[in-house]
């Protein structure tokens, strides 16, 4: 069944645009990558000895409003989780991603250009078969009002995802996703969002510098600020999904499990991760192909310490 063996590019594929947080142009490359490699960002405006990040829960430096890993160098790259979602709705495991700048470009704030891009110039698969994380028991965290839990569930993620705002627009809205469910059109297309009465405190902290109507959906009370609206009815709790999908990514594997949240975001999934892959007795490696060597990557989810 070539569907359950790994995946790497076809061909290398270029991009450009802007870093959605420091404004910055930035240049990025995405490349083929031999099996087991996973993915690795490259930053070849750092020396050569200092330059390699590992997209993985526990090189997260910073999960506020973005995804940022670090290397031991102090070397980083953020708003990394798009792309990483588009690894994982199209079936992507191993993948150099070089990149010239401190951020992955927000192209138009979903990851419609990078899916679509992966699609036209393809994909290839390798004569290696793929390994899943298979959810054993369930972890559940709390932090305040805000919930994740992920529990066991046969051969297949399903995301249940609520968001709950105060703004009259926005609301709270709720949206179950099955990855094995056709057509995900509806998720890679729908962009981040923001609401206008919080913008002047982002960019007082630094942020959102490159952000326009181009790349990101504005809400004012009752209102969308951009002409065109939005994409779909359920875009705002879609692109949350969206964003979840990638932060899952920097487990290394794509996961059997029914996660379910309510309020949450990058710091709580990568929190949750860092608690159920902490224990093995949480999880299991299972390749659909094949069992043999199963075990022969669980350094890579070596126990760790969990935090919040």
């Amino acid at each position: 069944m070539a569907k359950n063996l790994q995946k790497t590019l076809k061909e290398p594929i270029e991009f450009e645009g802007i870093g959605l947080h420091n404004g910055i142009k930035v240049n990025l490359c995405l490349k083929p990558a031999e099996v087991n490699t996973g993915i690795k960002f490259k930053r070849i405006d750092v020396d050569s000895d200092k330059n390699i990040i590992e997209a993985n829960y526990k090189n997260v430096s910073s999960p506020i409003l973005c995804t940022k890993i670090k290397n031991s160098y102090g070397v980083s790259v953020s708003t990394i989780e798009h792309l990483m979602a588009a690894f994982y709705l199209e079936g992507i495991d191993n993948a150099l991603v070089e990149i010239d700048a401190p951020e992955v470009p927000i192209m138009d704030g979903s990851a419609f250009d990078f899916v679509e891009a992966i699609r036209s110039y393809g994909s290839q698969d390798q004569k290696y078969s793929k390994k899943f994380i298979k959810v054993l028991k369930k972890v559940e965290m709390k932090n305040g009002p805000k919930y994740i839990s992920i529990e066991p569930f046969a051969k297949d993620l399903v995301i249940d995802f609520e968001i709950v705002y105060k703004n009259p627009l926005i609301r709270t809205r709720r949206k179950k996703f099955k990855l094995s469910n056709g057509d995900l059109t509806s998720i890679y297309n729908s962009k981040t969002f923001c609401l206008y009465e919080d913008i002047d405190q982002i960019r007082r902290q630094g942020l959102a510098k490159g952000g326009s109507l181009e790349n990101a959906v504005v809400v004012k009370d009752n209102k969308i600020l951009n002409d065109d609206g939005l994409r779909y009815r359920d875009e705002f709790v879609n692109h949350k999904i969206l964003d979840c999908l990638g932060d899952l990514m920097l487990s290394g594997y794509r996961i059997f499990g029914h996660l379910k949240t309510s309020q949450g975001g990058h710091q709580l999934t990568n929190a949750l991760l860092k608690e159920f892959l902490s224990d093995q007795s949480n999880w299991d490696l299972e390749s659909l192909e094949r069992k043999e060597d199963d075990n022969k990557d669980s350094e890579y989810l070596r126990p760790i310490s969990a935090s919040v």
